[in-house]
């Protein structure tokens, strides 16, 4: 089944231990398409400026992503500037250019309407909601958000949350909404807003999957080096709704952990290279046995 994203596409400049790029490819939606892809045909909804460079477009038609909804407007692309430093767990913003993505408008195509699996990348929750009501045959819609929504916009959220399906959060974003230091009661508080499905990110620690009375928890994958952890979790929410679609329409507690495990070893790929270096040429049998080992390292027999 095809997997709608709705989100960013920009340019991105990144500093970490590892080294540094200049004006990569980046961008949330992008991320989440190239992982999606290893699993399902994937449409992209979003806007760059005529400065986008065609190698850029030659690497997503290449991976053979949907591009009838990615939209060219006078201007230039949003761009995206940060560092990390020590364990990499949180980006220093440097500077932040919304470009033509500050006048974002989503207008899906009927094609693009019509997909029954669909992921709301962080954006503004008003235009998150707008892309809600022009999808009203998507039977699996899932949203993410930020710290800066949960802050501003929280009325508006919690509607959002009221009609989608699944919501993915990182740790802090789940405290942050709730006021809940504990996770497993923060998760609780967020299922009662009224999504079936809650994943809570943490990082290396893995995730936390909630899904009515029941809750999971997944390691992540172990690296012995981070070069850039920049997309990893919308790397991680494509490889997850990837994989949900993949798999049909079964999205019971044990559907949904096969699918974040997929989600991790794909995000596992993205740390290990700047930008899109590592899931450009991901091939499938790569992916494969690194989700045997992931399974091996999950599972015991007694």
């Amino acid at each position: 089944m095809s997997v709608l994203v709705v989100g960013s596409i920009a340019l991105d400049t990144v500093k970490t231990p590892a080294g540094q790029v200049t004006e990569a490819l980046g961008g949330s939606a992008v991320y989440f398409s190239f992982a999606t892809r290893l699993f399902a045909p994937v449409r992209i909804v979003g806007v760059v400026g005529r400065d986008f460079p065609e190698s850029h477009w030659s690497l997503l038609r290449g991976r053979g992503i949907d591009l009838t909804d990615l939209r060219v407007a006078p201007g230039k692309t949003f761009r995206w500037s940060g560092a990390y430093e020590g364990d990499m767990a949180v980006a220093r913003t440097l500077d932040t250019q919304l470009n033509v993505f500050q006048e974002f408008e989503p207008q899906l195509s009927p094609e693009s309407a019509a997909s029954p699996w669909v992921f709301l990348a962080n954006i503004h929750p008003s235009l998150q909601l707008r892309v809600l009501s022009q999808v009203p045959r998507a039977r699996h819609v899932f949203c993410d958000t930020m710290n800066l929504w949960i802050r501003t916009q929280k009325n508006e959220l919690q509607a959002l949350f009221s009609e989608v399906a699944g919501v993915v959060l990182n740790d802090q974003e789940a405290r942050q909404l709730t006021g809940e230091d504990n996770l497993v009661r923060a998760g609780r508080q967020v299922l009662a807003l009224g999504p079936r499905v809650l994943i809570i990110k943490k990082g290396e620690h893995g995730v936390l999957l909630f899904q009515g009375s029941e809750v999971a928890a997944l390691p992540a994958f172990p690296l012995e080096q981070v070069v850039d952890p920049t997309g990893a979790g919308d790397t991680f929410a494509g490889g997850f709704m990837g994989c949900l679609a993949q798999g049909g329409e079964d999205i019971s507690l044990a559907s949904l952990k096969r699918a974040a495990a997929h989600g991790i070893v794909a995000a596992s790929f993205c740390c290990e290279g700047f930008s899109l270096d590592r899931l450009k040429d991901l091939r499938h049998e790569q992916f494969q046995a690194r989700l045997g080992l992931y399974q091996d390292m999950v599972s015991w027999k007694t």
